[in-house]
């Protein structure tokens, strides 16, 4: 059979996951991975708060008595910008070092993905950020070794390609993606995240759900054109039989334990079994995508900074990441719901604990409602500081995440993704 038999659409999807060390004590055997890749010197790239808890200290120590040298970076924003990542990379350009550790949350991993990316290959951040924003340059091969070692459970991003910044002179936040930035390994251990705030355990494990729920009702792999050369091949290639076992999963975790997790913080079950669903997210959304809850959340992130984060230690305002996405997913799942009525009642299902008795639109909406009650999560765009006024600009803002919204099982256009917006202003 040749090419022009398959027909135009996609007939192949690929899974590329981060290898995988979970469990109690876990990064204590950082030291014996960082001498299975051979490394003799690294840049630990760490969230600059964990030193205050004696984590960094004993990180590097254990790097150390592995034999490997380490030189330190922990000038990270909590929302990234173009600019915090320049600091980063430029740092990491000047240090002769062999592979990376990131430790703390996304915004920390991300940092190091792309003080990697520069380490390696040279140039501009914006000549990498996803087009039309930047100029969607690709790596031309692979980068250092890069372990990630999470502190949180939320972003997925020690399994994921991305890395998300905030370009504030464009008032807006994108990313750059790439297969090639996806960490080496992720090292995942339930103890360190107890000490991370109940607010901010509610926000990232949010975005934990949103990604979950996202990736396996995107569209179809093999709904999209088939692109030309395996290397125009999207990592954002749509929801697949094996992306989604585990998507469901960490829907499933989200459902059972996110609600524990933010009640106690020494509850290492919940915490741990949601930090778990954070990576098992990671490699389903990592393959098969996000799309338009996360293309809303990208100008609700950027365009105004008046919302104040309780439980995050930082001086400025910002709306974390996870609270970005969840405020409008209740109507974006209304929207996208008769594009595949039997996945979101599955994922109502999953967050519920049972079966719908009522199945329908709603089904999924009033699930994740509830569930963002029950957390803390603000109410709607209102709570983060929008107002009406502000939705043409927001819908012009998520409308330049093309490379997300094709992932929508069904067409968004501004019409509709406006009605999204209006529709959350207030979920409750």
């Amino acid at each position: 059979m040749t090419s022009t038999d398959r027909g135009p659409n996609e007939t192949i999807f690929t899974l590329e996951a981060t290898q995988l060390k979970y469990g109690h004590g876990a990064v204590e055997e950082l030291g014996w991975e960082l001498k299975r890749l051979g490394l003799a010197r690294v840049l630990l790239v760490a969230d600059p708060h964990l030193r205050r808890l004696g984590l960094t200290e004993r990180v590097q120590g254990i790097i150390e008595q592995a034999g490997v040298r380490v030189t330190t970076f922990e000038d990270i924003h909590v929302e990234p910008t173009i600019d915090s990542f320049g600091a980063a990379a430029r740092f990491a350009a000047e240090q002769d070092v062999d592979g990376f550790v990131a430790l703390g949350g996304g915004s920390t991993i991300d940092t190091a993905k792309v003080a990697n990316l520069i380490r390696t290959h040279g140039g501009a951040i914006i000549d990498y950020v996803n087009a039309p924003v930047g100029g969607g340059r690709k790596p031309p091969s692979p980068l250092r070794p890069l372990i990630a070692v999470p502190t949180t459970s939320g972003s997925g991003s020690e399994a994921t390609t991305v890395a998300v910044l905030d370009i504030p002179d464009l008032k807006m936040k994108t990313g750059i993606s790439h297969r090639t930035m996806r960490p080496t390994l992720a090292i995942v251990d339930p103890e360190l995240a107890r000490t991370t705030p109940a607010a901010v355990t509610a926000a990232c494990g949010l975005d934990v759900v949103c990604h979950a729920v996202e990736s396996f009702i995107s569209r179809p792999f093999d709904a999209r054109p088939r692109p030309a050369t395996p290397d125009e091949r999207p990592p954002y290639q749509g929801s697949n039989p094996v992306a989604d076992i585990w998507s469901l999963k960490a829907i499933e975790f989200g459902g059972r334990y996110l609600r524990r997790a933010v009640r106690d913080g020494d509850d290492l079950e919940a915490r741990g079994t949601m930090m778990l669903g954070a990576t098992m997210a990671g490699i389903g959304f990592g393959t098969a995508g996000v799309h338009i809850p996360h293309a809303c959340a990208y100008p609700l992130a950027g365009l105004k900074h008046g919302y104040r984060a309780e439980g995050y230690p930082t001086g400025h305002n910002f709306v974390p990441h996870g609270f970005s996405v969840i405020v409008t997913s209740p109507a974006a799942f209304r929207f996208t719901y008769d594009a595949a009525p039997d996945k979101h009642i599955r994922a109502a299902e999953l967050l519920t604990g049972g079966p719908i008795t009522d199945p329908g639109p709603h089904s999924l909406p009033d699930a994740l409602i509830a569930l963002m009650k029950d957390v803390g999560a603000p109410a709607g765009i209102a709570a983060l500081g929008y107002e009406d006024a502000d939705i043409p600009a927001l819908v012009q803002g998520a409308l330049k995440q093309q490379r997300l919204l094709v992932g929508a099982p069904k067409a968004a256009g501004a019409a509709e993704i406006e009605t999204i917006f209006r529709q959350s202003i207030a979920n409750w």
